[in-house]
């Protein structure tokens, strides 16, 4: 078992591993995507196939991404060139890690900025309305404003990039373990007060009841798609954070927490939003404009709904910035590495690159909006590279990389700790999934973000 390089930081506790990599999991996708998706795909139906795309595509796509960068303790370029076969170009599977990871913070940074934005909003009362049109109105003129998008933007890469500085276990793991317990501790405030309005039940009953006559194969190949992107996978974040994983950690048991906890985080922000929106009448598939526009319309219509709005939102900041830990990270692991840059080099060049590249995502919304590139505006155009194209290409041959070059013998001697595990069972599960299962559902991903499929 390969241990800690000399000098090189990692995760020095078996709690701080699992914060921080649920940290990476969970994102803006939980707290906006899940609830839009499942309001928008039949509640309870859509929640039943993402669970079991989960246990087929995120959960053996995790362990193979942790598994590999444990072992090779580098960061996601390096581990790809020094495991696979010598004069073989694996190493592009750590290169698209980390191109994708800068085009999404391009855009992730934006939407967080919005976030954070909103909680200065909602203690001053401006978006304390309970007219969907009044709550549209304020937030298209944040995001139709250069001066302040681009500011929240910079405010958030100042904030990232100041935890970054601090390493990995002072900086990234001493965060992560504090702001995960406050988003739980939040979001289940919101969760009890949103069960005492007087229609809660019909908003369980949405989320947790299914009807087996809405599975369709929209809605099969959306939960696919959520699986694969909503666990931070492809991306290089869990083959960079695997890296600094303790050499004893039990990675299947580990990966396998970070999941239920993702989803039981995701559930929990279903019970705190749709009960609500139940409650006074408004429509459970709004989709992406759930967060900004009817959540604060809905918490508006309730006692307590500023304060209620203040700690929604200040949940919501808490998941991003864990995600964004961990994409941020990925660059400057590399350049660490790769270019024997300081640290301190690395978090400030990547902020700056960041800064650059997320300023015409930024400005897509306001006074570069008519600006397109292949039809798309900037923020589109570095979402669709980077979510429908470099991601689940990457996974694609991360399951590859892990199943069929790897092999079962490595693969079985790394997940059981040198023998140290007696999970012989879990780990012939995980190959023959990741083997012949998961790469197949990732190619239909893939063709289905092309539109091919």
């Amino acid at each position: 078992m390969a241990q800690q390089t000399s000098g090189r930081d990692g995760f020095a506790t078996r709690l701080g591993v699992l914060a921080a990599t649920l940290g990476s999991a969970v994102g803006l996708g939980n707290i906006w995507k899940f609830p839009a998706l499942t309001g928008q795909n039949g509640g309870a139906t859509f929640l039943l196939v993402y669970i079991i795309a989960t246990l087929l595509v995120g959960l053996p796509v995790m362990i193979s991404e942790i598994m590999l960068g444990r072992k090779a303790k580098a960061n996601a370029v390096r581990t790809y060139r020094e495991l696979g076969p010598k004069g073989q170009p694996w190493s592009l599977i750590g290169i698209s890690g980390v191109i994708a990871a800068v085009l999404i913070m391009g855009f992730y940074t934006d939407v967080a900025g919005w976030v954070f934005a909103y909680i200065f909003k909602a203690m001053s009362g401006s978006i304390a309305t309970t007219d969907p049109a009044v709550a549209k109105e304020a937030f298209v003129a944040l995001v139709g404003s250069p001066t302040q998008s681009l500011m929240w933007q910079w405010i958030v890469l100042a904030l990232v990039s100041a935890i970054i500085l601090g390493g990995v276990s002072s900086g990234i793991e001493r965060t992560t373990k504090i702001l995960m317990p406050v988003l739980l501790l939040l979001l289940c405030v919101v969760c009890a007060r949103s069960l005492t309005l007087p229609k809660a039940a019909e908003g369980l009953a949405f989320l947790f009841t299914p009807d087996f006559s809405k599975i369709t194969g929209g809605v099969i190949l959306m939960a696919l798609g959520l699986a694969f992107f909503k666990l931070s996978i492809g991306m290089g974040t869990m083959t960079t954070y695997g890296s600094y994983f303790r050499d004893d950690q039990n990675i299947p048991v580990t990966a396998a927490r970070v999941m239920l906890c993702d989803l039981s985080i995701s559930i929990l922000a279903g019970v705190a939003i749709f009960p609500a929106v139940f409650n006074f009448g408004f429509e459970p598939s709004a989709g992406p404009s759930l967060l900004f526009m009817t959540i604060p319309a809905v918490f508006a219509s309730m006692p307590g709904g500023q304060l209620f709005t203040v700690i929604f939102f200040c949940l919501t900041a808490i998941a991003a910035t864990g995600a964004m830990l961990s994409l941020f990270e990925v660059p400057v692991a590399w350049l660490v590495e790769e270019f024997k840059m300081s640290r301190a080099k690395a978090t400030i060049g990547t902020a700056l690159v960041l800064g650059v590249m997320g300023a015409p995502a930024t400005l897509s919304m306001s006074v570069l909006g008519d600006f397109k590139m292949f039809g798309l505006n900037m923020f589109d155009l570095y979402d669709f590279v980077s979510s429908n194209i470099l991601l689940p290409v990457g996974g694609i041959f991360i399951c590859i990389f892990a199943g069929w070059v790897w092999g079962s013998k490595r693969t079985r001697e790394l997940l059981s700790n040198g023998g140290h595990l007696d999970n012989a069972a879990v780990v012939s599960g995980f190959l023959f999934v990741v083997k012949w299962v998961s790469p197949v559902l990732v190619t239909i991903v893939l063709l289905n973000g092309l539109k091919l499929f």
